[in-house]
């Protein structure tokens, strides 16, 4: 018989070590969904967790048919309202949202959320020429995040946004649009939600709000969609995140390369530093179009470099 190794002891203040750096590993762990399993009861659907510990609800306005210019706009498109929580302090989160309402249910959801203690910091549109009329309701509220959860959910039960259990989620599609082409072009890469291409490009600096750092996936990135027309080419919309100074120069871009700028205008109140956001519409060759959302990026402190 071959005689045994000799067993090596590890000290006892290695394991101590060990320990201590498996317990901070565990603390610095984003929070599970289940930690926000109350919010998910208030408001009536499953979210996600998203970068920087933030956890999102989606309530796209899968009941609403709205055109742009002949353009039947898909929900994942510019129809997709969102709430999102992140945690600030125990029992604390921060919640920032953008809600999709049509001009009768404007009024209403106010009312309901002044009610509730969450506020609006914007209220405006981010296309021109739809049918019928969309405006976007901006929100904040810093508190218990079920009971803000709840406040939300009645308010969008006065409206005829789809509750409950979310729709599955559409199969990624490519057909008919080069998302390569574009990924190359922009210099970032997306993702497909059903046949709507997704690029999200965020800045380089932090944005906070009263103290605490606002992660990208709360709303304070440049979000880019595309959605197939038909022979390569694609509507695209979203919104450019500015600083004062890239404002002009982020417009001349996309105006140069046949963009339109359907809006400018702020979404928060508190924000450092302060913030703009430009929305942008046109149905072109998706490629092409793509070269010239790049151009605009490059005129931002952040650019798809």
């Amino acid at each position: 018989m071959r005689p045994l190794a000799p067993v090596r002891l590890v000290p006892f203040t290695v394991l101590l070590a060990c320990l201590a750096a498996g317990t901070a590993v565990a603390q610095q762990m984003p929070p599970t969904p289940a930690s926000w399993a109350p919010v998910e009861a208030a408001l009536g659907r499953t979210g996600a967790m998203q970068p920087g510990d933030v956890f999102k609800v989606a309530f796209p306005r899968s009941d609403l048919s709205v055109a742009v210019a002949g353009v039947i706009l898909k929900p994942a498109f510019a129809l997709g309202g969102w709430v999102a929580f992140k945690e600030v302090a125990a029992g604390t989160a921060m919640v920032m949202g953008d809600l999709v309402l049509t001009e009768d249910e404007v009024a209403p959801v106010m009312r309901a959320l002044q009610a509730g203690g969450v506020e609006q910091t914007a209220l405006h549109n981010h296309l021109l020429g739809e049918w019928p009329r969309i405006m976007y309701m901006h929100i904040s509220a810093h508190g218990e995040p079920a009971a803000i959860a709840r406040t939300i959910r009645d308010a969008l039960s006065l409206t005829r946004t789809p509750l409950g259990p979310a729709a599955p989620a559409a199969a990624p599609s490519a057909a008919d649009l080069d998302t390569a082409g574009i990924a190359a072009a922009i210099g970032t890469s997306g993702k497909l939600n059903g046949v709507v291409y997704q690029v999200t490009v965020p800045r380089s600096e932090s944005i906070t709000e009263m103290g605490h750092v606002i992660p990208p996936s709360m709303g304070v990135a440049t979000a880019i969609n595309f959605q197939p027309t038909g022979g390569g080419r694609a509507a695209i919309t979203g919104d450019f995140v500015l600083r004062a100074s890239e404002v002009n120069p982020v417009m001349r871009a996309l105006r140069a390369h046949g963009t339109v700028v359907s809006a400018l205008h702020s979404h928060m109140l508190d924000e450092e530093p302060r913030l703009f956001f430009m929305h942008f519409w046109a149905n072109d060759d998706a490629v092409m179009l793509a070269r010239g959302l790049r151009a605009a990026l490059d005129e931002t402190k952040r650019g798809a470099r």
